[in-house]
């Protein structure tokens, strides 16, 4: 009996195993709102034509799913296919490594129609992903209306529209630097259990002041100092940055408060948070220490749901403005919140750790502006690619231990 019972034991053991639903972790992820008239598609537009998006990943993978968003659409959006590829630049061009495109299904089909603010999943697939891995995604679209449609403007990556449903992006294709439709890219991660750190952020995270097609915001750039240490080599960077953005009220797409549910807590592997936002808020001619104090509640409130899901919360300090546009009503609202505000963060000890961006980038002259050596077309508010740099790799490796 026992020599039967052993072997009937074993093989339940490898079917459970087998069965086992797979650890996905999310790679590359993306905040959404609606496209403004000035960052819709260029002729020909997406209807009827095939749309190829590039994006860099943080870690690879031996599965992938990719995440479509229809969210802010008010009609539904028709998809007639989507490959994904290895692409042959960071978004320099349309080009893609021969070979190696793989069709994804959804629901075993090749095509899938997003209702009205629905979404839509693809089924797993194998596909070898890399470390920071450049990944074409090309979309077939039927029917879609132009306005509204859900967007990440501030895409930094040169996107690309070829007519009708097609493949070759040889001919001359018209160029964007926005993102549509695609929200996120989960995978099945190579080296133990995956995790992520995902990160609310305006601008300044969305990263504004960097290169296009250049992938060196201070997110890509903490994702590679974290690939470096085999400690923290399996954590994923989501960049959650919306340029324009607000934690409050106001700006421009869906309020931090409004939508860190969704970004924060709405994507598998998330083990850390970084919370770096409300320049924008302080920049308003309302009472600074007010704002402040209201931002302070919403982030108190984020720590607290993350604590309650086991998940990190690390705070970031607001990078000076001193001679900034923030800087020109005369009022001086803006620095007495952005000080009280990074007091709080540093002082408080509500959060799982603090990340020091306002001391990292200060001139060390006068700390209220920023280092000149890292100035953006001298606006006095955003950072070159030498700036996020420093932000990026300077954040501890050691909160991730």
């Amino acid at each position: 009996m026992r020599r039967i019972l052993l072997p009937l034991a074993l093989a339940a053991t490898l079917l459970a195993a087998c069965a086992k639903t797979p650890d996905w972790v999310a790679t590359w992820a993306t905040a959404l709102q609606v496209a403004e008239p000035h960052n819709l598609p260029p002729e020909p537009g997406l209807a009827g034509n095939s749309f190829r998006q590039i994006v860099q990943v943080s870690v690879g993978g031996s599965q992938l799913r990719l995440h479509l968003s229809n969210l802010f659409n008010e009609t539904p959006t028709e998809i007639l296919g989507v490959e994904i590829a290895r692409a042959q630049t960071p978004g320099a061009s349309p080009e893609i490594v021969p070979g190696s495109s793989v069709e994804l299904t959804f629901g075993g089909q090749r095509g899938v129609t997003m209702a009205a603010g629905g979404e839509a999943v693809s089924d797993p697939v194998k596909f070898k992903l890399a470390d920071r891995e450049n990944l074409a995604i090309t979309i077939h679209y039927g029917a879609v209306a132009p306005m509204p449609l859900t967007s990440h403007p501030g895409s930094r990556t040169t996107s690309y529209i070829a007519v009708g449903d097609t493949q070759d992006f040889s001919a001359p294709a018209a160029k964007t630097a926005h993102w549509y439709t695609i929200s996120s890219i989960d995978v099945v991660p190579r080296r133990r259990p995956g995790a992520a750190v995902a990160v609310l952020g305006d601008s300044i995270t969305d990263g504004r002041g960097t290169t296009t097609d250049g992938q060196d915001r201070w997110t890509d750039q903490l994702s590679r100092s974290l690939l470096e240490d085999p400690r923290t080599d399996h954590i994923a960077v989501l960049n959650f940055g919306l340029g324009g953005n607000c934690i409050l009220r106001g700006g421009l797409g869906p309020t931090g408060r409004s939508r860190y549910e969704r970004d924060l807590f709405g994507h598998p592997g998330v083990k850390y948070i970084i919370l770096f936002e409300g320049t924008n808020d302080l920049g308003g001619k309302a009472d600074g220490l007010q704002t402040a104090d209201e931002i302070r509640q919403v982030w108190t409130e984020i720590v607290q749901k993350a604590h309650e899901r086991g998940i990190k919360v690390f705070g970031a300090t607001v990078t000076p403005a001193k001679g900034s546009f923030y800087d020109r009503d005369g009022t001086g609202e803006h620095e007495k919140g952005r000080q009280a505000l990074n007091a709080w963060i540093r002082e408080s000890g509500v959060f799982d750790g603090v990340i020091d961006f306002a001391a990292m980038v200060a001139d060390p002259q006068d700390p209220d502006k920023l280092d000149p050596a890292y100035l953006f077309e001298n606006d006095w508010l955003h950072l070159n690619a030498k700036g996020y740099e420093v932000m990026g790799r300077g954040i501890d490796r050691s909160l991730f231990y």
